[in-house]
This record gives C-alpha cells, structure tokens and sequence, in this order.
C-alpha cells in the first residue's frame, strides 16, 4: 500500500514507523514538504520516495492508499481540506483545528465530502487502561456516572516552551495541545456531549525578562538554570532550545476547566506544565452512585473503589510503546481503514468535538465567561 505524507514531522514518522512494523508492504511513496531537509530524511528513511511542491500535485501526480497529514498545527486543516474531498483514507494529526474559524470550515468541508475514512491521531482513547475503564463504567458496576476528576500533571513541560510549540499562533494554546487528548477519553467513556464550560489559565513559571530569542546555549546561565537544554548528557551543545524566562516565552503554565455535560453532570479538569519526575500523573476518577473506577497512566493501574461495601478492585496494565501503546492501535485502524476492511476508531467527529470543547475553554479563559459548546 502506497501512503502519501504531507508535512513529514517527527510525530508522524514515528506513527509510519509503527505502520510499517505491522505491514511491511506499508510504503511511504509520496512526501509534500516545504523543508527541504525533511524531504531529505524522508527519502532516507524509506528510499524510493517522490518529493511534491503542494498537496495537489502529490495527488495529482501518484495514485495513493492513503493519506497522512504531520504538518504543524496551524495547518491541519487547511491540509485536511486538500485531502477529504479526495475520499483517500487520511490519517490526520491533533489538534485538528486552532481556532474556531478552522474549525468550522473543517466541519463544512467533512461534511460536504461524505469521506468518512479519517483516522485522528486520539491513542488514549485506545488504550488498553482507557478501554477497560470503560468496559467497567458500561457494565453499570459503578451505576451511572455523575462526577469526572481529571488531572495531566505534566512532567516534560519544557517541550512547550523550548521548541517551536512556544508560538501559540502555531500551537493554539495547551488545552489544545494537551487536553484535547484527556477531553477525548472522557468524551469516549462518559458517551455523551459537552454542553458549556468555564475555565482559567495562570502563566506563573515561565516568564521572565531574558531577551526574546535568547537559546539556552547563549545564556550565561546555561549550568545552572534547573530548565537549561543547553547541552545533552554526552556534553554536547544543543542550539536549538530557547530559553524558558525569556520575554517571548508562549504559552500558560497551568490550566483548569469545567464541564458541564447533557445530563447535567459535570467534570473537573486540570493540567499542569511545572511538575517534574515522580509529580507527573495522567488519569481521572470517575463516580457513580455505587462506586469509583480510578487510573493513572504513568502507574498503569486501574481500581475500582465500591461505596456500599468494603471491595477494591486492582488491575495492573502493562502498556509499553507511544502513548501507553495507543499509536500501535491508531496504525492498525489505519492499515485496515486503506484496506477497507473496518471503520475508523478515532474520528473527525471525535477530534471536531474535542477542538471545539478547547477553544471554547480558552475563549472562556480569555473572556472570563461560561461557553456553550456549540457550533454557533
């Protein structure tokens, strides 16, 4: 099968990679690329590859299976929207919209196309842990569930600050980084819609007065600044990291919201971008009536907590690969979605429904207001 690659990033050649393990007849034949050096490393790493100026000449030009779309944020869209009336299979990256503008305009045209066979890049939802959470919240063993406490302690914030994610005009702020993932699980257990939500955002860390643009390698700080990626641990010099405390450093450091769901039930959520080593958690609680199921994904362990009685329930999951082995799962959807074989588990429905729930968290964290979430 024959995959064409527009935008070919590190996150989308490390999916290919877990394509091509599952089905080494999986061949990257196309790649459309603006960097040169990354059309470059696309022919290295898979040989006989052509190399397109724009989208429409790739499709033009090649007969494909499939379509895959790595590109930074900002352009997910306008690339989506290349691709779907093509009615290829398409494999699109989060998140898969950075404003509302996109958003709607990548609806309209989901809609208008009929094409259906869109993998999103959601692995969470696909998880063995997520999936046996919700195997117990559907089996009514908790009873209903009426309260959701979620929280993303990240411990590798600096990704965020540090590299090309610090723009938040190419990044959209981190709900759209970071919670779109945890708001699609809970999307995906709970079954049912967000209504409104009300969130905040505080930047209480990483702001500072170092000169914009400054790169850790030039600071005369560099061997004691505890965020400093000046150097790697063979010594050698990294000139690409930026500084964290600098004027130009994007992004929130921490970020919580509400929502409110079609029951009336709502979910609390936070996420946090300073909290470092054994600080970091990923999971949430979930509560019914008759009992808790709560999981973490770092410790990969789910329990099950029941009010009327004295039983706990453990289960240890033992994941190992990207995201707790979710991007395996991803690439097998989209092996069989180019097959024709199944339907898509992650799709644009889910990731138009997550993008709309996040930038409707930060317009609430802007406005200071509860947003609906709704397409208006």
């Amino acid at each position: 099968m024959r995959i064409g690659v527009i935008g070919y990033g590190n996150r989308i050649s490390g999916v290919i990679k877990h394509v091509q393990k599952q089905r080494s007849d999986c061949h990257v034949a196309a790649v459309v690329d603006v960097n040169p050096e990354k059309k470059q490393k696309a022919v290295q790493d898979n040989g006989d590859v052509r190399t397109f100026e724009t989208p429409e000449d790739m499709l033009n030009g090649m007969q494909l299976d499939g379509i895959m779309i790595g590109t930074r944020c900002s352009l997910h869209t306008p690339m989506a929207l290349k691709v779907l009336s093509s009615g290829l299979p398409l494999f699109l990256e989060k998140p898969v919209a950075t404003t509302l503008e996109d958003a709607h305009h990548l609806k309209e045209g989901y809609e208008t196309s009929g094409n259906r066979k869109v993998v999103v890049s959601f692995p969470l939802r696909v998880t063995s842990i997520v999936q046996l959470v919700k195997e117990i919240v559907d089996s009514g063993k908790i009873g209903t569930v009426e309260h959701v406490q979620a929280v993303n302690n990240v411990p590798y914030g600096y990704v965020y600050y540090q590299g090309w994610y610090r723009d938040e005009n190419e990044a959209g702020g981190l709900f759209l980084q970071k919670a779109t993932h945890d708001f699609d699980y809970i999307n995906h257990v709970l079954g049912t819609k967000p209504e409104s939500v009300a969130a905040m955002t505080s930047k209480q860390i990483f702001k500072g007065n170092k000169p914009a643009g400054l790169k850790c390698i030039n600071c005369d700080e560099n061997r004691r600044c505890p965020e400093s990626k000046a150097f790697g641990k063979d010594g050698s010099k990294n000139e690409h990291a930026y500084c964290s405390f600098a004027e130009d450093t994007g992004n929130e450091d921490s970020g919580s919201a509400l929502v409110r769901y079609e029951s009336g039930m709502h979910v609390s959520y936070s996420q946090n971008f300073f909290a470092r080593k054994k600080a970091g958690a990923r999971g949430a609680r979930f509560l019914g009536y008759k009992g808790t199921v709560e999981f973490d994904f770092y410790t990969g362990q789910i329990k099950v907590f029941m009010h009327h009685s004295n039983l706990v329930e453990t289960y240890e999951i033992s994941e190992d690969g990207n995201h707790f082995g979710g991007d395996a799962v991803l690439a097998k959807n989209f092996i069989e979605l180019m097959q024709g074989s199944t339907d898509s588990v992650s799709t644009l429905d889910d990731g138009l429904q997550s993008a709309l729930l996040c930038l409707k968290a930060k317009q609430s964290a802007i406005t200071g207001t509860f947003q609906q979430v709704a397409w208006d």
